[in-house]
Formats: structure tokens, C-alpha cells, sequence
């Protein structure tokens, strides 16, 4: 390039006022700066092009995978609210099953209360001969729950091997109850 710059002030000063000349080499010079920038910096617009169209492509798969991480994050928070609500609903469920199984607790515990006055208020006779047919242990159930002197008068009435086993599972109902040591 500082040959061709030499060259041309030879040139010039060779002839006088070659103005066609000097603008012919300064284009000429134009043209090899350009040439020389290029060479100089090792690339080629070839080159050059194909890396900007290989950044364009993979701007546009970034913007892809972000759309597609957008759409996720979007299902993810969806599907958050709906666990969210069927958590409400489950627990709105539990505490209406808590009520109802209260309610049944209660209602099982009044049929209970109400079928021991029932036998504590039959004649001890006749008590005695459904108590004969029970089950010990549910026997024992009831007996356990009747005032003593009611309970006294079915006992009597009872068997003796009746009257032993509901009273061995009424003594051993509370056995294995936590008590509190003396010191």
C-alpha cells in the first residue's frame, strides 16, 4: 500500500495537473486498502457470512427453547393450581368426614347408653337369659357400663361358668392400662 502511495506521488509529480490521475489512484488505492483490511484480518466475507447465518440459526432455536420453557413453566403453574385446589377440596372432604364420623361415634355411643338402661331396667331374670347367649366379652361390655346393683342382679342370674368368664374379662379389661407407680 505505501508503494502504491510512492508510486502515485511519482506519478503526480511527473505530470502536471493529471487530476484524471490522481482520483484513478486514489480509487486504486481505495479498492487496495480494502482488499488488505480484509487479508489483514483473515476472513473472508464468505466466511463472515456463514457465521452470521449460523448465529441467526441458533438465535432462532434459543428463542424456540425459551418459547418451549415459557409453555412448560405455564403447564407447571397450571397444574400447581390444580393440585393446590384438589388439596382445598381433600381437606374440605377430611373435615366432613371427621363431622360425620363424630356424629357416627356418637350416635353409636347413645345406641349404647340406651340398650344398657334397656337391660338394667328388664327384670334381672330375664337379662340374664340374653346375657347367657352373649358373646363374654360384649356381655362384659354392657355389664360394665349398668350401675353395680343392676349388674349384681344379671350376674346372679347368670351361670356360674357365665358369670366367671364375663367376670374375668371385666377384670381384665383395664390390665394392660399405664398406672402410676408410688413412690
Amino acid at each position: 500500500m505505501i508503494a502504491s502511495l510512492f508510486f502515485m506521488s511519482i506519478i503526480v509529480r511527473l505530470t502536471d495537473g493529471a487530476e484524471g490521475w490522481i482520483a484513478a489512484a486514489q480509487a486504486s488505492a481505495s479498492a487496495a486498502e480494502e482488499t488488505s483490511s480484509d487479508e489483514s484480518s483473515g476472513y473472508d466475507r464468505e466466511a463472515i457470512k456463514h457465521v452470521l447465518d449460523a448465529l441467526r440459526e441458533r438465535e432462532k432455536n434459543i428463542a424456540a427453547q425459551e418459547q418451549d420453557i415459557e409453555e412448560r413453566l405455564a403447564f407447571l403453574h397450571d397444574t400447581e393450581a390444580r393440585i393446590d385446589e384438589k388439596v382445598v377440596q381433600l381437606r374440605e372432604a377430611e373435615a366432613m368426614l371427621r363431622s360425620r364420623m363424630a356424629q357416627s361415634n356418637t350416635a353409636a355411643e347413645e345406641d349404647l347408653t340406651q340398650l344398657t338402661t334397656v337391660y338394667a331396667k328388664m327384670k334381672p331374670k330375664d337379662a340374664a337369659l340374653l346375657f347367657e347367649q352373649m358373646e363374654p366379652k360384649f356381655a362384659a361390655g354392657f355389664l360394665g357400663r349398668m350401675k353395680p346393683d343392676a349388674a349384681a342382679s344379671i350376674m346372679a342370674g347368670l351361670s356360674p361358668q357365665a358369670a366367671y368368664t364375663i367376670s374375668v374379662v371385666l377384670a381384665g379389661r383395664n390390665a394392660n392400662a399405664i398406672t402410676q407407680e408410688k413412690k
